[in-house]
């Protein structure tokens, strides 16, 4: 308190604060030390279009389906019996829009033995090779090593504090599941590629290019349609973890990395202390929470196979946030690609028009190239909605006006590696989220 005094005593003498040179001094060297530390999560920009649709228009899709698929590839769903119909309407969205021709398999997992009329009825939705698997108890249950009781007490409170599906112990394991074991079960072990396919989705355009053969072609493992903001009451020391083993394996920060951080603005040793904060790491940088929604994705299952990802998984499931959290799958695989891929391995499909619950994507169609004459394209879809100057889409039936129904801040933010394309209001919401 004393010193405090002089301090006081010493400015009003000097006429105020502003007119101390010491103090100038060390504001103007705070600026530039933050200046200087947000200056190291700079996304710089390429020099020119890393990641672009694989196609712009419709392409004239085989005549007869291939006998075997051209890539080592499935489309897997997760599902119970009692989302038959929901399931039926992805298969039959899908199967128009692009498996009647390219027939790649099916794989249907459940926890549960499957329904005779879940079989029938899924089996009648599509032309492809179906295959209903189970999966194994010991992979949809708590660890081995957990207290089932405090984690379901934790899972109780979760849900009474109304985050996000955290209520529902199915949910938990589901994330845990998509999260590690999912890529290693016997009923996967033969595929390279995987479609992630959910009940209830829709697929709004054509797609008459085979997706596995164009991401083997242009060396990408991971491939997405919608990003969003993770809901920030399911994961608060999620990032912290990742950030953790991520410096514990010495990895570098890639652009990528760097596009999913919000550098912090605090000066130097203040910075440190809002590393006590959700979503920060040990240095006080948070994460901006975007990430890949993934319920599609199509990817390479030897990257989550692999021994980084898996140490990764293994780090993360000892520490019991998949249920005394709820963390979810979509911000661990987003996490782990972000900072185990390079940029131009991550593709957007920019093209698929693609609809999960009321979020969408939607492409407009491409001017003239729609195929008209194509009576292979005109058997699946005959009609399609305005084609508009710098459309990418095929024969889509949605409005192209309006691409997507949601905030593009993290669709922008996590492209940002791969494009020379920046709006402006996405720098400037960096300030606000």
């Amino acid at each position: 308190m004393l010193a405090l005094h002089r301090l006081q005593r010493l400015l009003r003498r000097r006429g105020g604060w502003h007119q101390s040179p010491v103090l100038w001094v060390l504001g103007i060297a705070c600026l530039l030390e933050v200046v200087f530390h947000a200056s190291r999560f700079r996304v710089p920009v390429p020099p020119r279009e890393l990641d672009t649709p694989f196609y712009t228009s419709c392409q004239e899709p085989p005549t007869t389906p291939p006998e075997t698929p051209r890539e080592n590839a499935a489309i897997v769903m997760l599902a119970r019996n009692e989302e038959a119909e929901k399931a039926a309407r992805s298969v039959r969205s899908i199967e128009q829009r692009f498996n009647r021709w390219f027939r790649y398999p099916i794989v249907f997992l459940n926890d549960e033995p499957w329904s005779d009329d879940f079989k029938r009825t899924l089996n009648a939705s599509t032309s492809a090779p179906t295959f209903f698997e189970s999966v194994p108890k010991e992979q949809w249950t708590f660890p081995s090593w957990m207290d089932k009781d405090a984690a379901r007490a934790s899972i109780k409170d979760q849900g009474d504090r109304g985050i996000l599906y955290a209520g529902k112990e199915t949910y938990h394991h589901m994330c845990r599941f998509f999260s590690g074991s999912f890529y290693n079960i016997e009923a996967l072990k033969k595929y390279k590629w995987y479609w992630r396919l959910e009940p209830d989705v829709e697929f709004s355009c054509s797609i008459t290019y085979d997706p596995f053969v164009e991401m083997a072609r242009h060396k990408k493992v991971y491939g997405f349609t919608i990003s969003l903001w993770e809901e920030k009451r399911t994961c608060p020391s999620l990032f912290r973890e990742v950030s953790d083993w991520k410096e514990a394996q010495g990895i570098p920060s890639n652009t990528l990395w760097k596009a999913g951080i919000d550098a912090s603005w605090a000066p130097w040793p203040f910075r440190s202390l809002l590393s006590w904060f959700s979503h920060r790491d040990r240095n006080g940088d948070g994460w901006n929470l975007c990430h890949y929604w993934s319920n599609f994705e199509i990817a390479d299952l030897d990257f989550f196979r692999g021994p980084k990802y898996q140490d990764l998984y293994k780090h993360l499931e000892h520490t019991g946030g998949f249920y005394f959290e709820r963390w979810g799958d979509a911000a661990v695989h987003s996490l782990a690609v972000n900072m185990l891929a390079e940029p131009h391995q991550v593709h957007h499909f920019a093209d698929f028009g693609y609809r999960h619950d009321w979020y969408y994507q939607c492409p407009a169609n491409a001017p003239g190239g729609q195929l008209p004459e194509s009576k292979a394209l005109n058997e699946a879809q005959s009609t399609w909605a305005e084609e508009i100057p710098g459309g990418v889409g095929c024969r889509c039936d949605c409005d192209g006006r309006r691409n997507r129904n949601h905030a593009t801040y993290c669709l922008n933010k996590l492209k940002a590696p791969n494009t020379a394309h920046r709006p402006w209001s996405t720098w400037f919401l960096s300030f606000i989220f």
